[in-house]
């Protein structure tokens, strides 16, 4: 009899969980991938007009991050004025038709505004030093550091209709 009101609880959670992930919006933030120059961090930004392109090496991470999310119904892509981030961003942006949004990196409360207003899943890409508080903005409670020498985190934050968003941290 218990397994019984075990199965039937697992499947009452599983069908709650399938129309409640209809509500859900899960948003994508990665940092820009590695960049010609080899700088990192907030000493490393540079004035949009020498803004580098990304490395070969940050090439090929965008096309990963590319495949990664290709299936993971993206609807909107954001990045910041710098270069490396939209070189970032390309390849996903490209393979689905579509046009990211441009914001400066200095104003997060605007590109939070925006998502929290969003139907869809998205995709942020940021940099090191503005990253941890995006997340923080987005309902994260547990603090985030990016060193200046990693470029392969991908955060997927979940928010469901209701309660608090929940954190996932992947390495690509």
């Amino acid at each position: 009899m218990r397994s019984v009101r075990i199965v039937t609880a697992a499947c009452a959670l599983l069908l709650f969980s399938v129309a409640s992930a209809a509500a859900q919006q899960t948003i994508f933030v990665v940092r820009h991938a590695e960049r010609a120059d080899a700088g990192a961090g907030a000493a490393g930004m540079v004035a949009p007009a020498t803004d580098p392109p990304l490395s070969a090496a940050g090439r090929e991470r965008a096309m990963r991050l590319a495949g990664m999310l290709r299936s993971a119904d993206i609807k909107h892509i954001f990045t910041t004025e710098f270069r490396r981030t939209q070189e970032t961003a390309g390849p996903l942006a490209e393979q689905l038709k579509l046009t990211p949004v441009i914001l400066p990196s200095k104003d997060p409360a605007s590109l939070v505004e925006q998502v929290r207003q969003l139907k869809g899943n998205a995709l942020i890409v940021g940099h090191s030093n503005t990253i941890p508080d995006l997340l923080k903005r987005l309902g994260i409670k547990d603090a985030v550091t990016i060193p200046d020498a990693e470029y392969d985190n991908l955060f997927m934050v979940v928010r469901p209709a209701t309660g608090e968003p929940a954190l996932v941290r992947l390495r690509f």
